[in-house]
């Protein structure tokens, strides 16, 4: 061979090397990156060709898919009772993709999962088509339905968990939306979705407010000093006078008192009274006595402070502050910059409810395969012991005795002890806004304790001076027990 032809041969040898390594770069360094691109239309459409598995609450589906006849994607999803479920199963969008559960199961849904392999290998050799699969939710169909019509046309949120497992039985948000609205890829659709943004609706019905909001948890956080007052030996019994004098000064301020509601009589009270009474100036000092660690410590046990709270969908973070003496001991009574989600402030009705053991917070239970087998079973996991088993038992009566006769007796239930505390949290400047009514609580039977609610209102069109936990979120809360004990 002439000189000419080698370096022809040569060179050409070099073009199909290189291509062979481009082709295989493409092929399997570069597979995943391009079957994710958001212009790799194949994809979207194999997506949508087939029916989307579905979200499963007590043993129904509340999502589905029907037919579409608009464009190259066949089938969309469809909700059913979407703005109830709609804070649990987030959308799926053919034009604005997925949130939440939809998002997150994703791969399960739509039927790609390597969790699925034998049951893809098997329709590869039965000629079966592609099927999603279904995810099992935790939630409770009659306590959804309880939370979300008590909260009826009021703007707030409620999250209620099993405290013995960690299991949410209950997340709902108002104002809410339809997820099947924008489903599609019409220009309805697309209206539908631009008037549920921020920007356009004031009211913000996309945001889920039992997870992703947080707010002052104002008296409902007096639960969390009054544990970090047994736990931290400060006081060991809950029927012995407190050294809480009246009127009780902030520290390092010129002589700024803090105020209780009403004339309650809190000087020197007990745990028990003060927690019945909402006392201020007793959890105030009782914050300002134990210090700005310890109370940080003692909320950081409960969930506060923690970035990573899934369920799987991922909780908005709760926030006991590092903060100075005065405003450490405004945080003690769930104000200043303490801010907690609807879920945190029911997790700590349940770690108190289950002897002092707190269970993370999820529900996604079950991953069940198109020919109905479990590809994964979630395991209840503990999260933290914010109490002593015999704190916990304290504090339980204390709570207990707020139901009877205390702030929170609109709670109670015939044959059933419950647990509870009230909460009306300042805001806006100077609280010139309407304050944000709390409730937390729990039941217990003889068989154990079921069910932990929390309820916030953040608005409503009740007058400013009606406006308290007792009032308008604790009947919300009773109903949500209700319905999980089975009395509704």
């Amino acid at each position: 061979m002439n000189k000419p032809l080698r370096r022809v041969a040569i060179f050409c040898g070099l073009l199909v090397l290189a291509l062979l390594v481009r082709v295989n770069w493409v092929q399997f360094v570069q597979a995943d990156e391009l079957k994710n691109d958001d212009n790799n239309r194949r994809v979207a459409i194999e997506r949508y060709s087939i029916p989307r598995g579905n979200i499963i609450v007590d043993g129904k589906a509340i999502t589905g898919s029907t037919v579409t006849d608009s464009g190259d994607f066949k089938y969309k999803r469809v909700y059913k009772n979407g703005p109830m479920w709609a804070p649990v199963t987030g959308y799926a969008s053919q034009a604005f993709g997925a949130n939440q559960l939809e998002k997150l199961n994703d791969d399960i849904l739509s039927g790609t999962s390597d969790k699925l392999f034998f049951s893809r290998t098997v329709d590869m050799f039965t000629g079966g088509k592609r099927k999603g699969g279904d995810v099992v939710t935790t939630l409770d169909a009659k306590a959804q339905e309880a939370a979300f019509k008590g909260l009826g046309k009021k703007k707030g949120a409620v999250a209620a968990i099993n405290p013995e497992t960690g299991a949410i039985l209950a997340l709902a948000s108002t104002p809410s939306y339809d997820p099947s609205t924008f489903a599609g890829m019409s220009a309805k659709d697309s209206k539908a979705y631009n008037g549920l943004l921020k920007e356009n609706n004031p009211s913000d019905p996309m945001l889920n407010r039992a997870l992703r909001q947080t707010y002052p948890p104002g008296s409902t956080f007096k639960v969390v000093t009054a544990a970090a007052a047994l736990e931290n030996n400060l006081y060991t019994d809950p029927d012995a006078k407190t050294n809480s004098p009246m009127p009780w000064t902030l520290p390092d301020t010129a002589g700024l008192p803090l105020p209780n509601e009403g004339n309650i009589p809190c000087e020197n009270a007990s745990l028990r009274e003060a927690l019945r009474l909402s006392c201020n100036t007793v959890f105030g000092k009782i914050s300002a006595d134990l210090g700005n660690k310890k109370m940080m410590a003692e909320a950081e046990k409960f969930g506060f402070n923690n970035p990573k709270v899934d369920t799987p969908v991922r909780a908005a973070e709760s926030v006991y502050p590092k903060d100075n003496r005065p405003q450490n001991a405004m945080a003690g009574i769930g104000q200043a910059s303490n801010r907690a989600t609807p879920l945190q402030m029911a997790m700590v009705a349940a770690a108190v409810a289950n002897g002092g053991k707190l269970m993370k917070p999820y529900m996604v239970d079950q991953l069940v395969a198109p020919n109905l087998n479990v590809v994964q079973q979630h395991t209840p996991e503990e999260m933290s012991r914010p109490l002593t088993p015999q704190n916990a038992q304290k504090l339980q009566s204390m709570m207990e005795t707020v139901v009877k006769e205390g702030t929170g007796t609109t709670a109670q239930i015939d044959g059933v002890t419950v647990g509870g505390k009230t909460g009306t949290a300042q805001h806006g400047e100077n609280n010139k806004d309407n304050p944000y009514a709390w409730f937390i609580s729990y039941a217990k039977t003889a068989k154990g304790t079921p069910v932990a609610v929390a309820v916030v209102i953040e608005g409503s069109n009740t007058l400013r001076g009606d406006i308290a936990g007792g009032k308008l979120s604790a009947p919300i809360a009773k109903s949500v027990m209700e319905a999980v004990l089975g009395k509704k």
